[in-house]
């Protein structure tokens, strides 16, 4: 049994921990806590055990902290930013306390064969689930969830980053190895090695990232001197909030899609490490571009278990939907050289709310993505496993009221399943679905059920509810027919909605 080793935090406070390694990252060891409800890690690197990097961490465990949790409903973020608490020095050694992740962010079954990777009990690093060859090859299929909570995942990382942003924070190592996921329970998603943090103008990166991750200016301009004339160089391009923005684009593409946006069959250069840094960097090509199709994919080069997912041809990043498609084209084609071109974590967490309302649970059982995309079609149908979609499908187009008996379409559309419900945010424009939602905002207001043949939307908590068409209220309770061309108000007030049902028939 390791002895326990007891050392006074900055602060003054008490920290204990096992003097045994029990993980090693890029930069740290990580010591575990004798009650588990911490942990220490300290710095390896001699270069970061100097007063600068501590004041940095100090500056990151106090004020940084004050602006993201000490503010009204900063609790909220816990659950999203492991956040340092304590800076330590043992040792001749810098290091940091943070709160021991929630169990649900560690294996429970681990990889296939009774675990033969000896994952079981490990972080699930996500790292596990951005590689089709893992998730078709290596994954209990226990560990692999479904495709729904993945798109739970990056609402919750895009929220998390968009947090970091708002308060002009920059994470600066954002990749897969820097986020621990959930897909088999909650799909919530931890954004953790926080303590690179990086504030424009104040404490310059340690690191330019992780490979896959690091954005193509980074890359391209690493040659060049950090410093120049006793300054930090301007041509130089290090990590910052726009860097961040192209690492949660790819972290989007290959959660969605499992692999990345970038890696195709182009070669630049001869030497593998230069192809390396001009394919990520300075020649960076989407490769699914639509009009400069040198980079795509050399499907006979992949293996088995990279297919079918590997293959941009057989599972395009149009299965996402429309909104993460203009969100791709922005990252990958418009963005990719241009920073400011590149949407926001914003921008993806409100197109990914509105694709989930676009999502349809897929018929086949054996599917094992077990959700799909509406793809706008009069024959929906799984781009996964291929089944199509068999009865009447209803589609609600949402309009929205701008001033008193004047409806104006929102461009959000809201599909409908059985036992589906319906909330707050999709009755009025004015509430969105974020940390702000009042206890009240989270409770539903109806739900979709098929019955008798026919789709129904019963009234829970709508006092509005009007069938449009029929020129009738419905009450508490009672139910609506969600019938073909049908005009339904769901509320009078302002910013309230109007559904129009599109009916889909594929029988």
């Amino acid at each position: 049994m390791a002895k326990i080793i007891k050392i006074k935090a900055i602060d003054g406070s008490d920290v204990e921990f096992y003097d045994e390694v029990k993980a090693s990252g890029g930069m740290k060891d990580v010591y575990f806590s004798p009650t588990k409800q911490y942990v220490v890690a300290f710095f390896r690197d001699a270069k970061l055990n100097n007063p600068q990097n501590k004041d940095r961490l100090e500056t990151i465990c106090n004020s940084y902290k004050e602006r993201i949790f000490n503010q009204v409903g900063g609790s909220y973020w816990q659950n999203l930013l492991a956040w340092p608490d304590k800076v330590v020095q043992h040792g001749g050694l810098i290091g940091i306390v943070v709160p021991f992740y929630p169990s649900n962010f560690f294996f429970a079954k681990g990889s296939i064969n009774n675990d033969f990777l000896g994952i079981r009990g490990k972080e699930k690093n996500g790292k596990w689930f951005v590689s089709a060859k893992n998730q078709n090859r290596h994954l209990d299929p226990q560990e692999r969830g479904d495709w729904f909570k993945y798109f739970q995942i990056l609402i919750n990382i895009s929220r998390a980053i968009r947090r970091l942003h708002a308060a002009g924070l920059a994470h600066s190592d954002l990749s897969c190895n820097n986020v621990l996921v959930d897909p088999c329970t909650s799909g919530s998603g931890l954004i953790i090695d926080i303590d690179g943090l990086v504030v424009p103008g104040k404490y310059p990166p340690e690191v330019i990232g992780t490979p896959d991750f690091i954005a193509p200016e980074v890359l391209a301009t690493k040659h060049l001197p950090m410093v120049l004339n006793n300054a930090i160089n301007p041509a130089r391009k290090l990590p910052c909030i726009q860097t961040d923005r192209h690492a949660l684009a790819v972290l989007a593409y290959m959660y969605l899609l499992y692999r990345h946006p970038l890696r195709g069959k182009k070669i630049h250069d001869a030497d593998p490490v230069k192809d390396e840094d001009l394919s990520m960097g300075a020649n960076a090509l989407f490769i699914e571009h639509p009009t400069d199709k040198s980079n795509r994919v050399k499907v006979n080069d992949l293996q088995p278990s990279q297919l079918p997912q590997g293959d941009p041809q057989k599972i395009p990043y149009t299965v996402c939907g429309p909104y993460l498609k203009k969100l791709f084209d922005r990252a990958f084609i418009d963005g990719l050289h241009n920073p400011a071109s590149r949407p926001s974590a914003q921008d993806w967490e409100d197109a990914l709310l509105k694709t989930v309302d676009l999502m349809q649970p897929c018929q086949n059982p054996k599917c094992w993505h077990k959700w799909f995309v509406f793809d706008n079609t009069a024959k929906p149908k799984c781009p996964f496993c291929g089944a199509e979609y068999k009865g009447q499908l209803p589609v609600l187009n949402l309009y929205s009221s701008r001033r008193a008996g004047s409806f104006t379409p929102d461009d959000y559309r809201l599909m409908v399943y059985h036992n589906q419900y319906l909330y707050p945010w999709h009755v009025n424009r004015n509430i969105s679905p974020n940390e702000k939602l009042t206890a009240e905002q989270k409770k539903p207001v109806g739900y979709f059920v098929f019955h008798g043949n026919k789709w129904l939307l019963v009234n829970q908590r709508l006092n509005d509810l009007e069938d449009k068409t029929e020129g009738e209220r419905i009450p508490l309770n009672q139910a609506v027919e969600i019938a073909d061309g049908k005009k339904i108000l769901l509320s009078k007030e302002k910013g309230g909605r109007l559904i129009i049902v599109q009916l889909v028939a594929n029988v």
